[in-house]
């Protein structure tokens, strides 16, 4: 079963200050409502110019940043990170080096603290998959699936009996907040706090200018402030855990023994570890949940075509997110030797932004890459959370999310439908972030 969908959704193509590009000189993935124009952007990119060059954007000021967008370029990237090293790696060198000459770098959050210690290098970083996170957001997710059911059960319970929602604000934002509570083992009553600290540790990827991100300094200044306060309730919560463990990560993670060191985790890699989990656990998912429930609208007989064959609900999610990827890009990548990209020569120490969305579509890997297949062979291939060794280390519990999200919404609402007012407008930054969702459920289709 394979469906058409748009690129073009209408009013908020309008809306943008910046013009939907024609030619690929008009592409700018980066200004100003560039995120209403992406996927008419893409082909012209695949087309004209796969590799783009932007002089003086690398790491340093005499580098510069490259954005690939053909998905064998970035697969391959991904795929290899001893010669395309995380960009996160020169950071923990720059913090090594400050603290063996006796100083202490400005703004450095806890997670970035904490991976001094454990996951420096490539090898370290595996352990910390395997020991720490896989056993509660990787393989071992499935452990958290009737907790994953309850909270979407309670989120039904709230707006079941009305005929109007913001999809956003009742559903695909809330889900996730009270997944990550639970299993870190927050109360549910600090979710509104807790995604007031979720905001602020992405906000470089939200407010952040150009392909690197870049945060004015009033800006930075204001996130420390609101990090800094996160990280003492993390704090807190970690000193009550080693005194009366739960049945929750935070709690495992004070008790563990983590075999790569021979030790047991410090207060501040445990909050390290929870700032990572923070971080990646709410944007992806809420973002893909709200893009499958546009899809779903914009295609009514897939409601019940799912309904009919449920076994094709894993297929929808793993569509859905190919063909509308919540992170559309990241500078994560440096290259560690010259390489040759589409033809396109690149030197050693450049700085690599890898736009997953538009791999996700390229057709050269994918057959008419903007039609929604829910019998595409190995759909899993795109790039949504990326590939190889250092894959998403969340994207276990996300899929899960999306899988029992969709199985238990088709039993238990008639139906989605758009209802007036939608503008179908994006957050800025590098996410694919509806800002809001107004849907039709009580007479939808």
């Amino acid at each position: 079963m394979a469906l058409k969908t748009t690129r073009h959704r209408g009013p908020n193509h309008e809306l943008s200050p910046m013009a939907c590009p024609i030619t690929v000189s008009d592409v700018d993935l980066f200004g100003s409502g560039a995120q209403e124009h992406w996927y008419e952007a893409y082909p012209l990119l695949h087309d004209a110019a796969p590799v783009v060059r932007l002089k003086g954007e690398g790491a340093t000021p005499d580098t510069d940043g490259f954005i690939l967008t053909k998905h064998e370029d970035i697969a391959k990237v991904v795929k290899d990170p001893e010669r395309f090293p995380p960009r996160l790696h020169q950071a923990i060198e720059q913090i090594k080096a400050a603290e063996q000459a006796g100083k202490t770098l400005p703004e450095i959050n806890a997670m970035m603290a904490s991976m001094v210690t454990l996951r420096p290098d490539h090898a370290l970083y595996r352990a910390h998959r395997q020991e720490l996170t896989d056993p509660w957001v990787g393989p071992g997710a499935a452990r958290h699936t009737e907790m994953i059911k309850d909270c979407v059960h309670r989120l039904i319970d709230r707006f079941i009996d009305q005929d109007e929602i913001d999809f956003i604000e009742a559903f695909a934002r809330p889900l996730p907040q009270m997944v990550m509570a639970n299993m870190l083992g927050f109360p549910e009553a600090d979710i509104p706090q807790l995604a007031e600290w979720g905001t602020a540790q992405v906000a470089a990827f939200v407010e952040g200018k150009g392909h690197r991100n870049l945060l004015t300094e009033a800006q930075t200044r204001a996130q420390f402030k609101k990090l800094d306060a996160f990280k003492r309730y993390v704090q807190d919560h970690v000193a009550a855990r080693r005194a009366e463990p739960r049945d929750d990560m935070i709690s495992w993670l004070t008790q563990v023994h983590y075999e790569a060191l021979d030790r047991p985790l410090t207060d501040l890699e445990v909050n390290g570890v929870v700032y990572a989990m923070i971080i990646g656990g709410l944007e992806t998912t809420q973002y893909a949940l709200e893009e499958q429930a546009q899809l779903l609208c914009e295609h009514p007989a897939l409601w019940q075509t799912l309904i009919d064959q449920p076994q094709k609900v894993r297929a929808f999610v793993e569509e859905a997110m190919r063909l509308r990827s919540p992170t559309q890009g990241l500078s994560t990548r440096l290259t560690a030797q010259d390489e040759v990209f589409q033809g396109v020569s690149i030197l050693k120490g450049s700085l690599l932004h890898l736009r997953f969305g538009a791999a996700n579509v390229d057709p050269d890997e994918w057959t008419c890459p903007f039609d929604l297949d829910l019998n595409r062979r190995a759909a899993t291939r795109h790039l949504v959370f990326s590939a190889g060794p250092r894959v998403c280390p969340g994207a276990g519990i996300s899929r899960l999310e999306q899988n029992l999200a969709w199985e238990i919404l088709l039993k238990r609402l008639p139906g989605l439908a758009y209802a007036p007012g939608n503008t179908f407008e994006h957050q800025p930054g590098i996410m694919l972030g509806t800002l809001t969702l107004k849907l039709r459920i009580g007479n939808a289709p």
